[in-house]
C-alpha cells in the first residue's frame, strides 16, 4: 500500500452535504482517503481546492 498527496478541484454545490459528497467521491477515485482539507475556493469560479492524502493498494 502506498500514500499519494493530491490536489483535486470540486465545482461548489448547493448544500454542505453535497459538497462533502462531491469531496468524498472524487476523492476515492484516486483512492481510499486518510485525510482532506478544503485549502482555497475560488467565489468567480465556483470551486473548491481540496488537498489530500489517499491510500492506494500496490
Amino acid at each position: 500500500m502506498t500514500t499519494h498527496f493530491i490536489t483535486a478541484e470540486i465545482d461548489l454545490q448547493e448544500t454542505p452535504a453535497e459538497l462533502l459528497e462531491a469531496i468524498e467521491t472524487e476523492l476515492k477515485k484516486q483512492g481510499e482517503p486518510l485525510r482532506w482539507a478544503v485549502t482555497s475556493v475560488d467565489v468567480e469560479e465556483q470551486k473548491a481546492t481540496v488537498e489530500a492524502v489517499v491510500t492506494v493498494k500496490s
